[in-house]
């Protein structure tokens, strides 16, 4: 399977994501606890994973699985941070708005192209670098409204705090991702294996999130085992295994190919899921979107593009062939003398 197929694949999942997810409530409200739809997609994840595990041991050879503990301790890690993260995003809502939190949230574009020079010591060409900091600004772009708009007015008027939330929220949500690519490339194990360990551990932690929330909300619903299904219907069940779906490609693009992929994909995913939006839910295109794409396309060409096609490269004659064109020449000479 090619890379891009899967890229292509994710993109259209994770722009349905937010459609769906929309279409999912009544009157504007859930009727189903949201907090249930990603541990059920890590249950989902995790049985897909342990499915085409079982197919592979059923071959020969074997699949390569690492079962020592210094290797399997180190999956529940991406969960932590995760959850760290979360934590983050509401306290940086706490002091600044939805439209300033989301244009915040671009840096982690950037800062993902730095982490993965970092920390897995992969080289960007300086074209590669410009296309990174172009899709930040594509995307920003996109987002920001018209500046007639009193919300324009807020995205600069933030305390301090709500910034450095913002850039740390966009840090951790980078490391995330490097260190999972980081896993998945550690060794040659199973990609399933490697599944079954992360969405393991990211069932856990979402098992006692949800104990948590009962924990302080006094189970005055009940416990969440008994509740886990309420409200629930077709198109909520789509919700789940979209997110399962995308997850899935997720962790097959970090073995095969890279965290700066995975990000032109969601990246992607969100310009694409503004256009869907301007038929579904009446949504009025801006002079700032059409702008905001026509930069990630650009972004996208000089990212992936071969060099030869986006600069006129000399052509280069070698040695031997020059000195064959200047003994033609002085042949020609004296046949015409």
């Amino acid at each position: 399977m090619q890379w891009y197929f899967v890229a292509v694949l994710l993109t259209v999942l994770t722009s349905s994501q937010g459609i769906l997810t929309t279409l999912s409530q009544s009157n504007g409200k859930y009727e189903y606890d949201y907090a249930t739809v990603p541990f059920l997609a890590e249950v989902f994840k995790l049985a897909v994973s342990s499915f085409f595990l079982w197919r592979e041991c059923k071959k020969s050879p074997l699949p390569k699985m690492t079962t020592e503990w210094r290797t399997v301790i180190l999956y529940p890690i991406p969960s932590i941070i995760y959850l760290i993260h979360n934590n983050v995003q509401f306290a940086t809502l706490t002091y600044v708005d939805t439209s300033t939190y989301q244009i915040m949230g671009n840096l982690k574009i950037v800062t993902t192209g730095i982490l993965f020079r970092l920390f897995l010591g992969r080289r960007l060409s300086n074209l590669q670098w410009m296309a990174i900091v172009l899709l930040a600004v594509g995307t920003t772009t996109s987002q920001v409204r018209g500046c007639g708009e009193a919300s324009c007015d807020s995205l600069f008027s933030a305390p301090v705090q709500g910034y450095m939330l913002g850039v740390l929220s966009a840090c951790l949500s980078a490391l995330a991702g490097i260190y999972t690519e980081f896993l998945m490339k550690k060794n040659n194990d199973s990609l399933y294996w490697q599944n079954i360990q992360l969405y393991t551990f990211g069932m856990i932690f979402n098992m006692a999130r949800l104990a948590l929330d009962d924990f302080r909300g006094g189970f005055e619903n009940g416990p969440w085992w008994q509740r886990i299904f309420n409200g629930y219907t077709i198109t909520t069940w789509m919700v789940v295994l979209n997110l399962g779906s995308t997850g899935l490609l997720v962790s097959w693009l970090m073995k095969h190919a890279d965290n700066i992929v995975k990000v032109y994909s969601t990246s992607m995913a969100m310009l694409l899921t503004m256009i869907i939006s301007i038929f579904l839910f009446n949504f009025k295109p801006t002079l700032q979107l059409f702008l905001g794409i026509i930069i990630c396309m650009m972004s996208l060409h000089m990212y992936f593009a071969p060099p030869n096609m986006l600069l006129d490269m000399p052509v280069t004659v070698k040695p031997d062939e020059e000195r064959e064109k200047l003994i033609e020449v002085s042949v020609d000479r004296r046949t015409h003398s």
